[in-house]
């Protein structure tokens, strides 16, 4: 398939600006795959669709502030850092995306906070807009993470015009979320209240829990017509056994298993067996999901309504198919659903 096949156009009163007012009020469109239907719900019915003994697959990665401003020594200009992944504990190196780039050159320094509480060496250029800097900190791990935090601002996408508050803090995490080193929030999880995790637990549904580091590579603008040549940026994935246990039994009992977002469902479908099982694995995962895609493990998928011409639009056209999921869409904008990180979301069973 092309790229172009892909695009739509969406008005932008519909971006999500704020988080609905509870976690499950969001709304929530029900794709039936097999049937074509489409409902229109709430994210609270989601447990309509799921019995005793199903499974849903979630994404414990945990957001940091990965967004800092700083100023460049001798000219004071304004920069903005986005922290990608440490490269290196104990020497304090970055993969880091620097905007305005044209200025930051190899051996500059940069200074965060009002009184230079934080300072940076630039030590190599990765991309246009990629840096590796090294941080000048003489003190211990903790009390470092702590100045990330209190210097950090959550990192908003950039399509929310406005500047983070102390409500993002704890909105654009999951209320699962556990094992920090994403950048962006899996935001299909977002929907979820504990009251509503809760609720499901005593229908019988159970949780299994992978982690997938969201990184912008995610969000990365797909730049080739032919979908074939595009390469994922790799981003680093775990799966323990106890996930694979609970997965595996709900699958041999022919239950159910619901891959709470993308990044979930990437993760899952870089780690199953020849018998289309899940196996515990870790390490980086660059895999692509595009039509046509025979998915392995899971059999429902809940999401969030995407961008054009994305590597996340496109894996739900394989997961749903190209028409129901562009008919869908066009659906979405004329109901005027919410669209983006904090907008509304999709249940594809």
């Amino acid at each position: 398939m092309k790229l172009s096949q892909f695009k739509f156009d969406l008005p932008l009163n519909l971006i999500a600006q704020h988080p609905a007012k509870r976690r499950e009020d969001s709304r929530m469109m029900v794709v039936h795959r097999k049937t074509g239907q489409i409902e229109n719900k709430h994210f609270r019915d989601v447990m309509e669709y799921f019995n005793d003994k199903d499974v849903f697959v979630v994404n414990n990665t945990k957001v940091f502030p990965a967004r800092m401003y700083g100023r460049k020594e001798k000219t004071g200009a304004k920069i903005e850092v986005f922290l990608l992944r440490e490269l290196n504990k104990p020497n304090k190196l970055w993969d880091v995306i620097v905007d305005p780039a044209r200025k930051i050159r190899v051996g500059n320094k940069l200074y965060f906070g009002d009184n230079d509480e934080l300072v940076a060496e630039v030590i190599d250029n990765t991309t246009s807009r990629g840096r590796t800097i090294r941080f000048l900190w003489d003190g211990n791990d903790d009390e470092f993470r702590l100045v990330l935090e209190t210097l950090g601002e959550t990192p908003l996408p950039k399509y929310i015009k406005r500047k983070p508050d102390e409500e993002d803090k704890e909105r654009y995490q999951t209320v699962y979320a556990k094992h920090e080193g994403a950048v962006a929030a899996p935001t299909a999880g977002l929907h979820f209240s504990k009251e509503l995790i809760k609720r499901l637990e005593i229908k019988g549904i159970r949780f299994a829990e992978a982690t997938l580091h969201t990184g912008l590579g995610t969000f990365r603008p797909i730049e080739v017509e032919d979908l074939s040549k595009h390469k994922m940026d790799a981003e680093y994935y775990r799966i323990d056994d106890e996930a694979c246990r609970i997965v595996n039994k709900a699958r041999i009992g022919g239950h159910r298993i619901c891959s709470v977002g993308t990044t979930t469902m990437r993760a899952l479908e870089s780690s199953f067996t020849a018998e289309k099982l899940l196996k515990p694995s870790e390490g980086w995962t660059n895999t692509f999901i595009h039509p046509p895609y025979q998915f392995n493990i899971a059999d429902a998928l809940i999401t969030n309504f995407h961008l054009p011409k994305t590597s996340l639009l496109i894996m739900v056209c394989a997961f749903a198919g190209y028409d129901l999921t562009m008919e869908a869409y066009k659906k979405a904008i004329k109901d005027k659903y919410r669209f983006f990180s904090y907008g509304d979301a999709m249940l594809l069973v």
